[in-house]
């Protein structure tokens, strides 16, 4: 089975890029042939000639970024972008979700819906659609609301996946906040699951484990796209009887969105470090997977800063709020293995009831995937993709901040220009706000 990837916006067309950059490589390089068909299948079609064309629909409302992807996969000499399956504009959406939501998303829909029609026919079987953009612009987040919702509405049965990612804290953009709020209220009632990276979370990653002095989006966007291949690429699952996943979008939506109120999905992958070390560098599976299990429990991104003191919490310290303390209670755990001596590792740590909602047993809470080709030249790695409470905080942060500008009246006119009404807005505070509250509440 097949995904298609619809990348939006700057962010999702460069980080789609890096994506099946990973993809391809970690595909030619897999030691075992059917693993390699089977990420092939997943992620590429065939030309005539042989040729590997990714299933993905790129689109922005500018050229610049579309044109630079598109030139950069056919240098790369192994893959490359289908050559009609692109749309972009001359004039960007001015770093305004109304304006991409309500006046680009509409004007270009029966082009853009044609051209994810086209991708989605030459899967032998779809598998859902992956959509991936950013939160914070005009484009990526209210062109990709939009696509995201002629999606539903064009193939209401196929599993939808949003990867978003969130802006640094300290900002890009003056009104990221409303767009962000905007963006995931309305992705609430649409997608099966939003797996959220955070800026500020994988530049540290690129400064303290991997060395880079300086740097770059586009080695954000590798470090991005390196976790999420790890979770997409193909893997053994406890059903799958030794053949490699067919459906990886809804096992990974059925394994842990399995509730409509927690939809939230954050990744930690081990180990992280400079090419140059990987080579140097050995590992057994029990201290990378102690020090992921413990990631899990203190909200920990890297392996570098652990707290150790957090533990998980007994049945009478159970109820908590956004001050108390900082034990990371999860709704349920996707642990990924890959590379050497995988079905040697033992990973009963996550399978502990008390790292867990009490109305959810660990054994319906926890899910393990495992693949014993090496991942991305790494020998050993492990990858935890969790609906917990990490992104809690940062969630209430960011509507706080934009409740705070709302509150203040500042720049709800230029929403009010493109259609977006201040009941619209509220709508959206009451809903995310319903999210903040039952995550606050897991236990």
């Amino acid at each position: 089975m097949s995904i298609v990837t619809v990348q939006l916006g700057q962010c999702g067309n460069q980080v789609g890029h890096e994506l099946f950059d990973i993809i391809c490589n970690d595909a030619r390089e897999g030691q075992r042939k059917e693993y390699s068909t089977a990420s092939c299948e997943r992620f590429f079609h065939h030309t005539a000639q042989g040729d590997l064309v990714a299933r993905a629909v790129l689109v922005d409302m500018e050229p610049k970024v579309i044109n630079r992807s598109i030139c950069r996969a056919a240098k790369s000499g192994m893959w490359r972008y289908g050559e009609t399956s692109h749309f972009s504009q001359k004039q960007g959406s001015g770093n305004n979700w109304a304006n991409g939501f309500c006046v680009h998303g509409p004007r270009h829909r029966d082009v853009v819906e044609e051209l994810v029609r086209r991708e989605a026919e030459r899967c032998d079987r779809l598998a859902g659609l992956m959509a991936m953009m950013s939160v914070a612009g005009g484009t990526g987040s209210g062109v990709g609301t939009y696509v995201t919702q002629c999606l539903r509405d064009v193939y209401p049965k196929s599993f939808i996946l949003n990867h978003l990612t969130w802006p640094y804290g300290t900002g890009e953009v003056i009104v990221q906040n409303y767009n962000s709020v905007l963006t995931l209220a309305h992705l609430y009632q649409l997608s099966d699951a939003i797996l959220v990276h955070e800026n500020d979370t994988v530049h540290r990653i690129c400064s303290q484990l991997l060395n880079i002095k300086h740097i770059s989006f586009g080695d954000v966007n590798r470090v991005i796209a390196h976790q999420l291949g790890s979770v997409l690429q193909p893997a053994l699952t406890a059903d799958s009887h030794g053949v490699y996943s067919r459906n990886p979008l809804g096992e990974l939506a059925s394994a842990l969105a399995c509730h409509p109120e927690y939809k939230l999905l954050s990744v930690c992958t081990i180990p992280q470090m400079p090419s140059s070390s990987i080579a140097y560098s050995t590992f057994s599976w029990p201290g990378p997977l102690r020090h992921l299990r413990q990631m899990l429990i203190s909200n920990t991104k890297m392996e570098e800063g652990i707290d150790w003191q957090v533990r998980p919490l007994a049945d009478s310290e159970r109820t908590r709020s956004l001050t108390g303390p900082s034990f990371n209670t999860s709704l349920a755990n996707l642990l990924i293995l890959r590379g050497k001596d995988v079905f040697s590792a033992e990973t009963g740590g996550f399978e502990d009831a008390a790292l867990y909602t009490s109305w959810l047993s660990s054994e319906e809470a926890f899910h393990l995937w495992k693949s014993p080709v090496p991942f991305n030249k790494y020998e050993k790695s492990a990858t935890l993709v969790s609906n917990s409470q990490a992104l809690l905080r940062p969630l209430d942060n960011m509507v706080g901040k934009a409740w705070n500008m709302f509150a203040s009246r500042a720049y709800i006119h230029q929403y009010i220009k493109f259609g977006i009404s201040e009941e619209d807005f509220l709508d959206s505070f009451t809903s995310l706000e319903q999210v903040i509250s039952s995550y606050s509440q897991l236990s």
